[in-house]
């Protein structure tokens, strides 16, 4: 028999798996041509964070064969063992273990580590990897992509919390260049039940993901003119809309605001959709929230695209035009977004300007808009200063990644001079793009600022 006739069984195990509802991985074990185990993932159903495919199926050849040591047996498995399974098929001396697909995140078997070539280990187990790669990848991408539409499909009908609000559906009907379907989870920790709204285009497998995060008063809706070019390039687009803004839940109390909160949001988000090779796109607080979090997990981020943002690390005082835009929200809360927009993009229509309004209907509704202003950290001690400080030694010291910074020259708040300091901290950044008919929303000239980036951040 064949590696890949038993691959096949293990293969057929992993399809079991996956009508349980767990991780579709399975695993078959061959003494002297002859199956002597077959099991698979079940931790869910046995309650127990051992019963992976590998463990379970040694255990029952220990079993079947009367002694711990499987010296004489091979382990064909579905996907690469994780370090827990590595361990135990080294402690039962297996000769030989085959496995399919890689597993890039804790693989234990050449992606992440390799315990199976480890010299100060008293036994080295053959491994031969990449049978039937193909097929084991498509039945984990199949369960996983069930599993995220079978979330999303929950999140849409979750019950809204008491303490939020949501803009009604009918606000965001027929908005111009806006055609992408919503997408929505609410299982992150952190919103503890509120529905989070993002797009999500493109396929999962892109050779680059551009994260775009939007800032206060915007929402995703920012990047419509943006995200056609890196769509029609083969990349993927995910550009979620923060809690308060755009689709997303807003939760009523200008106090539900605050800057670990929303980061902690982010960063759940990006390990929630797994986001890999990710081009960082920022602008406003899209930037004082998104500049902070490749740090946390710098091997998921290959490049930068900056627009005008800062880190506010409490080092330097806030820009004048901060300083001013914050006192106007204080003094107007109610400000008409859609004329904020029209006035700093005269190129845009009446009906994009009013999109910008459209997820704000009532005053209820506008909690993050006026928390988010006097959210910026100003001091030292400011909540979220701390964190920048620490942004802007990665961004100086560790960053190893391609940038890219597009400055609208016309933006009274945070303008070129306060890019220009930001462009001081970023290592390899090269001399900034001017747009002399920009203003602080430089998506608005998006086609420009996407072909920019294609060109500079594509590997």
């Amino acid at each position: 028999m064949s590696h890949a006739h038993f691959m096949g069984l293990a293969l057929a195990q992993a399809q079991k798996a996956s009508e349980l509802g767990e991780v579709p991985v399975g695993a078959v074990v061959v003494r002297n041509g002859e199956v002597i185990a077959q099991a698979h993932n079940a931790p869910i159903g046995l309650h127990d964070p051992s019963a992976h495919a590998e463990v379970l199926a040694l255990r029952q050849a220990a079993h079947e064969t009367g002694n711990y040591r499987l010296d004489d047996c091979t382990l064909y498995v579905t996907l690469e063992p994780c370090a827990m399974c590595a361990g135990t098929v080294l402690n039962a001396r297996l000769k030989q273990v085959v496995w399919g697909a890689a597993e890039p995140k804790t693989g234990a078997a050449g992606s992440v580590l390799n315990l199976f070539n480890e010299p100060q280990l008293n036994h080295q187990t053959q491994v031969l990897s990449g049978v039937r790669a193909e097929e084991a990848s498509a039945l984990l991408q199949h369960f996983f992509k069930a599993q995220r539409q079978h979330h999303q499909a929950q999140a849409v009908h979750t019950r809204l919390r008491d303490d939020a609000l949501r803009t009604p559906d009918s606000c965001f009907a027929n908005l111009p260049g806006y055609p992408w379907a919503p997408q929505y989870i609410s299982d992150l920790p952190s919103l503890q039940g509120l529905r989070l709204h993002y797009l999500d285009e493109g396929p999962a497998d892109a050779s680059i993901t551009w994260l775009c995060l939007h800032g206060n008063p915007g929402w995703s809706y920012l990047y419509r003119k943006m995200m056609p070019a890196l769509l029609q390039a083969g990349h993927r687009v995910v550009a979620p809309d923060m809690p308060g803004f755009g689709k997303s839940d807003k939760p009523k109390k200008d106090s539900a605001h605050s800057f670990h909160w929303h980061r902690q949001v982010l960063l759940e988000l990006v390990q929630a959709l797994d986001l890999q090779r990710v081009n960082l796109v920022v602008q406003d607080w899209g930037g004082l929230l998104g500049l902070t979090l490749p740090m946390a997990a710098p091997e998921r981020y290959q490049g930068l695209l900056v627009m005008n943002t800062t880190l506010a690390s409490g080092q330097q005082a806030l820009s004048p035009g901060f300083l001013a835009w914050r006192q106007m929200c204080a003094d107007k809360p109610l400000f008409d977004v859609a004329k904020l927009f029209a006035r700093g993009n005269p190129q845009l229509t009446e009906a994009e300007c009013a999109a910008y309004n459209a997820p704000f209907p009532d005053a209820g509704h506008r909690a993050a808009l006026r928390a988010f202003p006097a959210m910026v950290p100003e001091f030292a001690d400011s909540e979220g200063a701390e964190v920048s400080r620490q942004a802007q030694a990665f961004w100086q010291n560790d960053w190893t990644g391609k940038s890219l910074m597009v400055i609208g020259q016309q933006d009274p708040v945070l303008g070129e001079a306060v890019m220009r300091e930001l462009h001081r901290h970023i290592k390899g950044c090269p001399e900034p793009v001017l747009l002399p008919q920009a203003g602080h929303f430089v998506q608005e000239h998006g086609h420009e600022v996407a072909q920019r980036a294609l060109k500079a951040l594509s590997p």
